[in-house]
């Protein structure tokens, strides 16, 4: 595709040869001839000039020269996300039906328009809405109940009595539904399994990314609310309750019974112990291990988590620790030489 016709989609302010041909998209390191670029972060303004790539999409106000050519936009990481759909292959459009290796029991209900790939299963009584999708090698369990127009990738788990809304998509290896990690310690010391007998509820427009685990509750329901978008590799344990809109990122762990707002933001490998209530428009630090309860739109930090603030202060102390031990040792020097009886 020219460079030119790019512009044109963009809307951008062409500078260079619109006649160069662009074949794919690239970062400024990787990019080579053929490819198109772009700069978002001014941290990385010297690698504009140093790239092989033969046009970088860079801010309207870009001030720097370069010796590729240059697409103007307002929003460079916008835009540069819009050319990379004119070079993406779109998979091929899933179609309705059933797949012959897919397993469906007779007693299960399948909506208008949904697909369900290959070797999944279907057990009994399962309720299927319409226009969803399922991909191969998914496992929907007994008297399960999904929605309209969601869509879950490969190797999905749904177990027993889940309930799932509308538009809710789930990634590959998801497991809905296991177990809650429950057990009655005995005289002996040794651990007798709790049943779980409870459900995990998933409301609408939920999205749930790759390897996430969400316990059934040991009784009632798990349930993750309406909007609540969640990360990859995300533990979430028996009667949990999320609100709606709510944000979990990468590997953030909670504990059981725990109680989550809505619009809250658990950023990555946030660890939160049972029993707990957090606060609506609450933020959770990377990392931060949160032992009580977090107020409504608190931003706490930090292990044991407490307030940003209090923790910026901690760690800002911790780093001059080194350079008050050493003044410590020269006052102890000075007072053991002026009292004549040497180190104290």
């Amino acid at each position: 595709m020219k460079l030119s016709a790019i512009a044109e989609h963009l809307g951008g302010i062409l500078e260079g040869d619109g006649e160069i041909e662009i074949k794919a998209v690239a970062g400024l390191k990787e990019a080579g001839v053929g490819d198109i670029s772009f700069l978002a972060n001014p941290k990385y303004a010297a690698h504009v000039e140093e790239t092989q790539a033969s046009a970088v999409i860079v801010p309207a106000d870009w001030d720097r020269s370069a010796k590729c050519a240059l697409l103007r936009i307002e929003n460079s990481d916008q835009g540069f996300a819009e050319a990379a759909q004119l070079f993406y292959e779109p998979v091929p459009a899933i179609q309705p039906g059933v797949h012959p290796t897919a397993v469906v029991a007779e007693s299960a209900q399948l909506g208008e328009g949904v697909s369900v790939g290959a070797h999944c299963t279907i057990e009994e009584g399962v309720v299927i809405g319409a226009h969803t999708v399922i991909q191969s090698n998914c496992v929907v369990g007994y008297k399960t109940v999904i929605g309209e127009g969601c869509h879950f990738y490969p190797l999905v788990s749904l177990r027993e009595f889940t309930e799932v809304g509308d538009r809710v998509i789930i990634h590959n290896g998801a497991v809905i539904g296991s177990d809650g990690f429950g057990y009655a310690v005995q005289k002996d010391g040794s651990r007798t399994k709790i049943p779980q007998i409870g459900k995990v509820v998933i409301e609408d427009d939920v999205e749930i990314g790759a390897n996430v685990a969400i316990d059934r509750a040991r009784f009632g329901k798990t349930r993750i609310g309406k909007g609540t978008k969640i990360d990859n590799l995300v533990q979430i344990a028996h009667n949990v309750v999320v609100g709606e809109h709510s944000v979990m990122c990468g590997q953030a762990g909670i504990s059981g019974s725990t109680t989550i707002g809505s619009r809250v933001i658990l950023a990555g490998q946030a660890g939160l112990a049972g029993h707990l209530e957090v606060g609506d428009g609450a933020i959770v630090g990377a990392q931060a291990g949160v032992m009580k309860d977090v107020p409504p739109k608190d931003f706490v930090m930090g292990s044991p988590a407490m307030s940003h603030l209090q923790t910026k202060k901690l760690i800002a102390n911790m780093v001059t620790l080194p350079k008050l031990k050493e003044k410590v040792k020269q006052l102890e020097e000075a007072v053991g030489k002026l009292s004549g009886e040497g180190s104290i």
